[in-house]
Order: C-alpha cells, then sequence, then structure tokens
C-alpha cells in the first residue's frame, strides 16, 4: 500500500492533468452538439466492436456445449432415419416373358461387414432365409463377381468373396471363349488367376474374362475382371494369368443375391446321369 502512494505523489502532476483534461473534453462535448454527436457515435462503434469480440469469445468457449446439443439431435434423427430400420421385405425382380422360362431372380442387398486383406474373406450381407436367400446363391454388383453365399440366418447371410483361397469360379475369355478357372493365390487382393488356359491360345492384356454357363451358381456372362498381365513359362502348357477383378471389394457396399431357378432340376438330371 505505501508503494501505491509512493507512486502517485511521484506522479501526481500527470494523474492532476489527465483529470483536467478529461474535465475539458466533458464541458467541450457537454456544450457543443458537433463534439456531443461525434462522441455519441464514437461510443457506440466502440461498445459494439467490443460486444462483438465478447460474443465470439464466449461463443468460442460454448462450442463444446453447442456440438453436444448437436450431437444428441443427430442421434435422435439417425434413431427414425429409414437406414436405422431393418427391412423385412425385399425386392425380387422377376422376368416376364412367353417365350423365355426366367431361370434367375435377383434380390437386392447391403454389404454389412467384409474383409479384404486375409487369406479366406467373407462378407456378410442384410438378407437371409426370411428373405428367400439360400447357400450357393451367386453375388454379384453391375460390374462384376463378388462371391457365393455361404452360410444363412434369417435375417443374414455370409459370402465366401472371390479373394479367397477355396474360391473357384469358371470363367471364360470374351474374345475367343475359351474358359478355365478363377482362383487366389491369397497375395494380393487387386489381382486374381485365371488357370488351366493352353498355351496356344492368343491373348491380349485387357482381355475381359466373364462367368461361363457351365456353372449352376452364375448367370453366364457376368463380368470376372479384364486381364492384366500374362505370362507363358518355358516348358509349361498352361498360362499365368494375373486377371484384375470388376468388383473392388475394398469400396463394395450395395450387391444383387442371384438365385437360378432350376438349379435343383440340373443338378438332379446330372446326379442321375453320373450313376448311371
Amino acid at each position: 500500500m505505501k508503494n501505491i502512494f509512493v507512486f502517485i505523489w511521484r506522479n501526481h502532476f500527470v494523474f492532476l492533468f489527465l483529470l483536467l483534461q478529461s474535465f475539458a473534453v466533458y464541458l467541450l462535448i457537454q456544450n457543443n452538439n458537433y463534439q456531443r454527436a461525434g462522441f455519441i457515435n464514437s461510443a457506440n462503434t466502440l461498445s459494439g466492436n467490443f460486444l462483438n469480440i465478447y460474443s465470439n469469445i464466449t461463443e468460442y468457449f460454448s462450442l463444446k456445449k453447442a456440438n453436444e446439443i448437436l450431437a444428441a439431435e443427430n442421434a435422435e434423427l439417425k434413431k427414425h432415419h429409414p437406414n436405422s430400420y431393418f427391412r423385412y421385405d425385399v425386392q425380387v425382380f422377376n422376368i416376364n416373358d412367353t417365350v423365355y422360362r426366367q431361370q434367375y431372380n435377383y434380390r437386392a442387398a447391403r454389404v454389412v461387414n467384409k474383409s479384404v486383406n486375409k487369406r479366406n474373406n467373407y462378407l456378410t450381407l442384410n438378407r437371409g432365409s426370411l428373405h428367400g436367400v439360400e447357400p450357393d446363391m451367386a453375388v454379384i454388383t453391375p460390374v462384376g463377381v463378388v462371391g457365393i453365399v455361404k452360410n444363412v440366418s434369417e435375417n443374414f447371410c455370409t459370402v465366401i468373396s472371390m479373394l479367397h483361397v477355396n474360391s473357384k469360379i469358371s470363367a471364360q475369355i470374351k474374345n475367343n471363349n475359351y474358359f478355365g478357372s478363377v482362383v487366389w493365390n491369397g497375395n494380393n487382393a487387386s489381382l486374381v488367376d485365371l488357370v488351366d488356359i493352353p498355351s496356344h491360345v492368343k491373348l491380349h492384356k485387357g482381355d475381359t474374362v466373364l462367368t461361363t454357363s457351365f456353372s449352376t451358381i452364375f448367370p453366364e456372362g457376368i463380368i470376372v475382371g479384364t486381364i492384366e498381365e500374362f505370362e507363358l513359362k518355358a516348358g509349361d502348357n498352361f498360362y499365368t494369368i494375373k486377371v484384375k477383378p470388376g468388383t473392388d471389394f475394398r469400396s463394395v457396399t450395395n450387391v444383387y443375391i442371384v438365385g437360378n431357378l432350376l438349379k435343383n432340376e440340373q443338378q438332379q438330371l446330372e446326379e442321375d446321369s453320373s450313376d448311371d
């Protein structure tokens, strides 16, 4: 306290000057309309800027609370979004024709889980036995093969991905109709192998690989992928062919489950024939 009094005493002339100056300004503003109006405008501007800064500061420190409120509101809204409800009905696309009998139907489904970085990769779809899904149905996208249904529950099914070491899909080269099998060696998720293509076949990079009619699972002509590279090693009778899948397994979300309406009839006939 003593230091404060000492400071004031040492600078009392300065304080006296400021006091008299302030009083002079007050008299000037109080007795002159022009100066009074200018002062009021300046004071309003200064006050507005100060309040604006104060408002920005308080809003910044209240962002956490605002975010919590928004998060709660979003959560409540998502509860009522259609995607939060499980649909027990499913669209089945049928084709009616007086000349051709329908062989395949298609059920739209969504991928709810998947893997791409394992030796045995699977997908889980949001369709099951309640929607008519059965094991050994094909799964495709508009741009390529995905895999084959393995296990089915009431509301879900698991799919053996084409990126599975036990996957084997009958496929043919579009340009020449030579066929073999598409398999995966478990290494590169961006490439699969087309095997059993004889060495005398002419190949070109970019040739399209399609499913064949020899399978009771996949319709004929579904894109498997395109030839990325091929090699004929000395002494081999078959090519080593790398195929880039048409389906991007890392981003696939919507698929079709394909059912062969004539599969049982064909399989029964072939079993009866093999017994002879």
